[in-house]
């Protein structure tokens, strides 16, 4: 039988893993259900992986929550998350609630990011990924974060190691090679939540402000001195934002 409790979907990032949601769920009331899963490739979730489209990734979603009875859920999505929960709103409009974009975007990659998404991969191939990891992650974190979040930079650093080069080459192959998804938004019939730092350099906050005004129902909470990792540089601001909207989602 599907749950009576509201569902609230978590989605990680490129080289991320499920973990990167244990704290910020704490704070989540407990008349939430609480999903939070591995990408393919990612975490635990390591086994012949075949396809790393987003479009794959997407259907692996819709197949979990099928397999649980999650009939409908509000998504939380960081960065590549926000990519796979485009595609998988665009495929399976009907089974999203609501969507929050986490430091992600719907627009397709630049040229300049495509090129940097080859040198990367490049790089990978050619050092591996603890190399990559070592200088990847210091710049996801504001300026005024990056010395101080030590711990918090050590984590995503032991799971990006852990990430397979398999995965890793590609994730930034499907990232580089995906669509303008402006239309999603353009057309959803759910509530958007925007959450932007003013310092990420991944997904810069200026090319985000014109999709604010795209969903009928959009809502944006833009924070000073956060990069891109908003759910550790600025937990308890971002965790009400995402619990005072899914209040507004599910009428409670």
């Amino acid at each position: 039988m599907p749950s009576s409790h509201p569902v609230i979907v978590f989605l990680h990032g490129f080289a991320e893993s499920r973990e990167i949601w244990t704290d910020f769920t704490r704070g989540v009331p407990t008349h939430y259900r609480l999903l939070t899963l591995n990408l393919p490739g990612h975490g635990t979730n390591v086994h012949a992986i075949r396809d790393y489209s987003l479009e794959a990734q997407a259907r692996y979603v819709a197949d979990q929550l099928r397999q649980k009875q999650v009939e409908k859920a509000l998504l939380v999505c960081h960065s590549m998350g926000g990519y796979v929960a485009l595609a998988f709103a665009e495929r399976y409009p009907g089974m999203v609630a609501g969507l929050v974009l986490f430091h992600s975007t719907a627009l397709p990659d630049t040229d300049e990011k495509k090129a940097n998404r080859d040198k990367n991969m490049d790089f990978v191939r050619r050092h591996g990924v603890d190399k990559f990891m070592e200088s990847f992650i210091r710049p996801l974190f504001a300026p005024a974060n990056r010395e101080r979040m030590l711990e918090q930079r050590q984590l995503l650093e032991d799971i990006g190691r852990a990430t397979p080069e398999t995965t890793v080459l590609g994730a930034l192959e499907a990232m580089k090679t995906r669509p303008d998804r402006t239309n999603v938004l353009k057309e959803a019939t759910f509530p958007v939540l925007f959450i932007a730092g003013k310092d990420d350099v991944a997904v810069p906050v200026e090319s985000l402000l014109p999709q604010l005004a795209l969903p009928a129902q959009s809502h944006a909470l833009l924070l000073d001195n956060v990069g891109h990792l908003g759910y550790f540089e600025e937990p308890e601001l971002t965790r009400r934002a995402v619990v005072d909207f899914a209040g507004l989602v599910f009428g409670q």
